[in-house]
Parts: structure tokens; sequence; C-alpha cells
């Protein structure tokens, strides 16, 4: 269940009440930050690799993105991070970026270790986006939709960093929701990782519904087909090779019907990009068509809709995809050919070191993935009928 709420500072990301309720947004909207373009977890880490600049510049060469449907990502003060996150945690983040954190207080709080090094923005890179992720839930108050690619940092604990995650932001924006006076919020998360830190937040919560499809036998280890978190949440861990005529039967048989049944006033959708068959860091088989399907599902589903980005560290395949995604958040067509614009802003990546191979030219000169249908197996049809019949 969810632990006390600290107080709170005035402005957007502090998530005070405003003083006049604001109206439904018109369009949808998309919450960035030039914070990513020039910072890194560092040369050995997965998140060396950019993303959410490249979503913005691919989207910008599209056409699809301009001042009237962009904003910047506020960072979001420390107090109005003590809605979740415990203060000294939050203090220990800020003297680690200054370099005056004591290594007794970084092992204390899960920092400067591999998976969460420290950097020189290490607290002001995840407090924009969780400053992104609470505006982005100021402005759902009566309606709409926005995107925040840099949100999605699901395994983020109270009081400790997690799996590349200093802080919390679905759940920080899922509590500004609250705020807002919405209670029943739907959560759903496609990352190829369990969201173990919005579980921890919101297991036995019979105002919330949490929806996970993941990969079996993969870091955190948490989401058993079994653990039902008090019976708010739906884990569906998923074989290697998971493909897209999977993730519609999920989609079909698990995720709209939870979802209808629940009926919520709110619905987050963390969407990261390492399911696809491209990324390193799973062994899943996804297109982005399945992310592209599953996010026009989703979208009449509830009044507000919130959709992150999430993991994925392959800078082609998760700038191609989260700039798709936001294509069909903003009814864009997407082309068979991207404009040499586009083109240019794909061939100017890479890896960052670590010796991988360039993408396929279609990686380059397309955002549309090739389907990557196949057969539901057995253990997919089981593991859906067991989590109907709950």
């Amino acid at each position: 269940m969810i632990r006390a709420a600290g107080q709170a500072e005035a402005a957007p990301p502090e998530v005070r009440g405003p003083a006049a309720t604001p109206s439904r947004l018109d369009q949808p909207i998309f919450i960035g930050s030039e914070i990513y373009r020039g910072s890194s977890y560092g040369l050995r880490h997965p998140l060396r690799v950019p993303r959410v600049s490249t979503v913005m510049d691919l989207a910008r060469a599209m056409g699809w993105l301009s001042s009237a449907n962009y904003r910047g990502a506020p960072r979001a003060k420390p107090a109005a991070l003590h809605i979740w996150h415990d203060p000294d945690y939050v203090a220990a983040l800020q003297a680690a970026e200054a370099g005056l954190a004591a290594p007794g207080t970084l092992a204390a709080f899960g920092l400067g270790t591999l998976s969460n090094p420290v950097f020189p923005e290490m607290f002001r890179r995840p407090a924009t986006g969780a400053g992104g992720v609470m505006l982005a839930a100021e402005l759902l108050r009566t309606g709409g939709c926005v995107h925040v690619p840099d949100g999605g940092t699901h395994h983020g604990l109270p009081d400790r960093a997690n799996g590349f995650c200093y802080l919390n932001d679905p759940v920080l924006g899922m509590l500004v929701l609250r705020r807002a006076g919405l209670r029943r919020i739907a959560y759903v998360d496609i990352d190829a990782h369990h969201p173990d830190g919005v579980e921890h937040a919101f297991a036995g919560d019979p105002e919330a519904l949490l929806i996970s499809v993941h990969e079996e036998g993969r870091w955190p280890f948490t989401g058993t087909l079994d653990a039902d978190g008090g019976g708010n949440c739906f884990n569906l861990p998923v074989p290697r090779g998971f493909n897209d005529t999977e993730m519609r039967a999920a989609l079909e048989g698990l995720i709209l019907p939870r979802l209808a049944a629940f009926r919520p006033e709110a619905l987050v959708l963390q969407c990261g990009a390492d399911a696809l068959d491209e990324d390193p860091l799973s062994r899943l088989s996804l297109s982005n068509n399945a992310h592209f399907e599953v996010v026009t599902a989703l979208r009449p589903v509830a009044p507000r809709f919130l959709v992150l980005g999430g993991g994925g560290y392959n800078p082609w395949s998760v700038g191609r995809c989260w700039a798709g995604v936001w294509a069909v958040l903003s009814g864009h067509e997407i082309p068979d050919r991207l404009p040499a614009s586009a083109r240019s802003v794909l061939e100017a990546l890479d890896w960052g070191g670590g010796g991988r191979p360039p993408p396929a030219a279609a990686m380059i000169e397309t955002l549309r993935d090739p389907p990557r249908e196949g057969p539901v197996r057995p253990e997919v049809r089981e593991r859906l009928a067991r989590l109907a019949r709950r």
C-alpha cells in the first residue's frame, strides 16, 4: 500500500492544486527535455545511448512536433518528490550529484553501483523525468492525452535506486492524479521487465489496477503468474520470442477485458521499447507495430491517457518506436519511407561504444518495423486462461 505523502510546494511539478481548474486538453501534448541530449549514465552502461532526444528530433523532422503541442519538462523539487520518496534518499541523490555523499551513504541508498552509477546529472535527470510526468498528471485533471517518453522509471523504490531507476515517476504521476481527486487509476506496463516499484506502491489498493506483460525469468525476477498483489495485480510473464500475435492475444484476452471491468478514470501506459526484437537486454521478439496497436486500443478506454517511455537500449529501435507512438497519439500517418531529414537523425546515432554492429538499412529508412507475427504458443494461452479465471 502507499506510504503517507509528504508536503509539496507550489507550482505544477510540486502538485499543490491550482486556483482554477484547467480546461480539457484540446490536443495531445508531448513533454520532453534537452537534458537528455548531453546526459549519460556512463560509457559502460546501457543508458549511454541517446533516446528521448532522438524521439524529439525525429518528431520534429517529420513535422509532428511544434510549439503548440510541446512542453518542456520542469525539474521536480525535492519537496515534490517526498509525495512518495523518502526525504533522506532524495537528499542523498542530491549530495551524490554534488560529489558530497560518503561511500556508506551511497551504499545505503543503492547508489554508485553498476546499475545505478554516480554521474553528473544523477539527480537533475530523474527529477526532470519526474517533473514531466507530474506536470502531465496536472494537465490531465479534466481529460486528454499526454506523452512523456522521459518517464517510465518503474523500478525505483521509496528509499533507494533500483534497476537504472533513481526515482519512480509512474508512481509520482499516479499520486498527483489522486491528489486531483481521481480515484480509479489503471496502470498497464508492456516493458520487458516487471514494474516492481509500481507494484510496491499500489499492490492491494482496490482503486488501482495494475497489469504487466513482461519476460519470464528476467530481472527483477518478480511478477510471477500467481503474484496478484492482494488482488489488484495481473502479471503475465511471457516466454522468449514473444511475438506480435501473442501480444495481440494478451491485449484482447487480458488487458482490454480487465480495463473494461475496472472502468478507470485515468490510464497510465508504460511503453518500454526493450521488448522489441532488436533490444540487447531482453529476448522478446515484438515489432513496434505491437506497441502502436496497444496505444491505439487503449486510447479510448479512459478520459485521461498518460503514455510513458521506459526501457529501451537499442538507440535506433527505441527512437523509432516512441516517435511512432507519438504519431499514433497525435493522429499522424507513419510513411513507408522516411524523408531525408528524419533519416539523417537515425544515421547520426551510434551505440556509444561496445562494438555492436550497425543497424539494418531498414532501421534508417523506415519508422515502422515489418510485422513479427507467429503462433500463440500453448503456454501463453494457458497463462491467459488462468488470469481470465481470476
